[in-house]
C-alpha cells in the first residue's frame, strides 16, 4: 500500500501542503513533523546533524538522508 504524495504531510508545518520555510529550504531546519500522520516528532540536533522520532512510524537521521557526513 502505497500513500500518495497528495496524503503526505509537511515534515516543516504538519499540513497537508508544498510550502518550506526559508529556514528549511536552505538546510538549515530539521524535519518537525512526521511525513506519514501528522504529528509532531521528537527531535534532537547535534553539531553535524539531527535525528526525528514520530512515536508511530519510527526515526530519521540526517545522515541517512545524506545531509551530514
Amino acid at each position: 500500500m502505497s500513500i500518495a504524495v497528495a496524503d503526505r504531510y509537511n515534515p516543516y508545518t504538519g499540513k497537508q501542503d508544498d510550502s518550506v520555510p526559508a529556514a528549511a529550504a536552505l538546510g538549515l531546519e530539521p524535519p518537525r513533523y512526521c511525513t506519514e500522520c501528522g504529528r509532531r516528532m521528537i527531535v534532537q540536533v547535534s553539531p553535524d546533524g539531527w535525528w526525528a522520532r514520530c512515536s508511530r512510524h519510527g526515526q530519521i537521521d540526517s545522515a541517512d538522508l545524506e545531509h551530514r557526513k
